[in-house]
């Protein structure tokens, strides 16, 4: 163990069954409670326990506090939530650990209802949920209702399909071995992304249980839309395939196949006694379809967090002749929507009506002129990127 964790804090303790990890910043008001109840919620199932607080750099009296009600403190200097619970898993002595926060929000009295899974081996990684038993004031209506269920529903897709439905939960318990093993690399509070993610592709077993979430004692460190724009990174670099390219792809089909139908009937497509012309919708989910999957290619070829097996899936990315294919179907689809647009243009040069068609035929014609120039561009992007990687090796 570096000397960095290890200043100022008390040895490592041996024949340790549970170590409860709390990260701290400035939670002086709340701190030692939450050392006592993790102590006597630990105690209470006959279990030998340590409660780790990491002082993440804090300017009061949080660490004092801590150490006064029997916990094993350690320094933290390098910022984060994530950071410091990487720090105090590490130091753990015991083989399951607890982790929560020292603001008092997780009822850790009830933390025996995530150890015990674990204990008997049946489970590698307990989640206490919120959601169901959140006590007034305690969450915002954005994170409930809106940012905690998007969250968790791309975390699921990107895991494999855990079971979970709060993936923000920061109240777990789980085999240390099993979690040092993922080789967790996060230091905001993404980590808990990470660890579900990470655990999922893994295939550890994962369960969850309602604990409930209680109002915090003192101020969030929440910055809602820079963590959340951090979960939302890790979430696309550790799964692009699932939630960019295979999305991508569909919506590409779906929206050829509506500018085909209708190119081929111009009156639209009869719905019971309506009729639907899908032009506009059919040109932009080939748009967008084509630019979700292209930039999913290019990370699931180059994000560093990718699962090994999954990227090599991509490995043709990264080929001189793939980025010269891409060049020359952009181009070819840019041309063919000028040459389109420009016999539209010809064919309107007489007054009169125009046949129903021509708005599908100028919709395919704005598609493929995006679509080509959206390839094109992006054939140069990773032209520049291959040379770019080719030389720092």
């Amino acid at each position: 163990m570096s000397e960095e964790l290890t200043r100022g804090t008390r040895a490592a303790t041996p024949g340790v069954d549970v170590s409860v990890v709390l990260p701290c910043l400035n939670e002086e008001a709340s701190v030692g409670t939450c050392v006592e109840e993790a102590r006597a919620a630990v105690l209470s199932l006959g279990l030998t326990c340590e409660v780790i607080v990491v002082d993440n750099g804090s300017d009061d009296a949080s660490a004092r506090i801590a150490t006064s009600h029997g916990a094993r403190v350690i320094t933290e200097q390098r910022k984060g939530y994530g950071r410091a619970l990487r720090t105090g898993i590490e130091a753990a002595s015991g083989p399951v650990v607890v982790m929560a926060d020292a603001d008092r929000t997780y009822p850790l009295e009830r933390l025996g209802e995530l150890v015990k899974p674990v204990r008997d081996g049946g489970v590698d990684l307990m989640i206490g949920e919120r959601l169901d038993e959140v006590s007034p004031g305690a969450m915002p209506f954005l994170h409930r209702y809106i940012g905690t269920p998007t969250l968790s529903f791309l975390v699921r897709r990107a895991s494999n399909g855990i079971r979970v439905t709060d993936s923000q939960s920061g109240f777990r318990a789980f085999a240390r071995d099993k979690i040092l093993d993922l080789g967790l690399r996060s230091d905001g509070m993404e980590f808990a992304s990470e660890m579900l993610i990470r655990s999922g592709q893994r295939g550890l077993r994962i369960r969850s249980v309602t604990t409930g979430y209680r109002e915090r004692v003192g101020d969030s460190k929440l910055d809602t839309l820079t963590d959340g724009w951090r979960h939302l990174q890790l979430i696309l670099l550790m799964a692009p395939h699932l939630l960019l390219v295979w999305p991508g792809l569909t919506l590409l089909a779906i929206g050829s196949l509506l500018t085909a139908a209708s190119v081929i009937n111009g009156q639209g497509i009869e719905i019971g006694s309506l009729s639907w012309q899908p032009t506009f919708f059919s040109g932009i989910a080939v748009v967008l379809g084509l630019q979700a999957a292209l930039a999913g290619m290019v990370l699931a070829h180059r994000s560093d967090v990718l699962n090994d097996v999954v990227r090599k899936h991509f490995a043709f990315v990264g080929h001189p002749r793939f980025t010269l294919r891409c060049a020359a179907l952009g181009v070819l689809g840019a041309l063919a929507g000028l040459v389109i647009d420009f016999t539209l243009f010809l064919v309107n040069v007489e007054p009169g009506p125009s046949p129903s068609r021509f708005i599908a035929l100028a919709s395919l014609a704005q598609s493929l002129l995006i679509g080509g120039v959206s390839v094109a561009i992006f054939a140069v992007v990773n032209a520049v990127l291959a040379r770019d990687a080719s030389a720092a090796r």
